[in-house]
């Protein structure tokens, strides 16, 4: 898939947990991992917005689009 979910790395640089993360944007630890390991099909906005409050970030540190090597359109 060619978005990468960074989320991991924002939350290592901000220094907050899983359970602390999950917590403050009132989000199940689960449906957080599920974000984290990149393994999530979809994301709504409200959720976007309250994890770049908590991050203090943009949605650009945490969402990256990388082209697939395979799709015609890119080339």
């Amino acid at each position: 898939m060619p978005i990468i979910v960074n989320l991991d790395v924002m939350m290592a640089k901000r220094k907050i947990s899983s359970g602390e993360l999950a917590e403050m944007i009132d989000l199940t630890p689960a449906n957080l991992s599920i974000l984290k390991t990149g393994k999530a099909k979809a994301v709504r906005f409200s959720t976007l917005e309250n994890i770049c409050k908590a991050l203090n970030c943009q949605p650009g540190d945490i969402l990256e689009f990388t082209p697939d090597e395979n799709d015609e359109r890119m080339k």
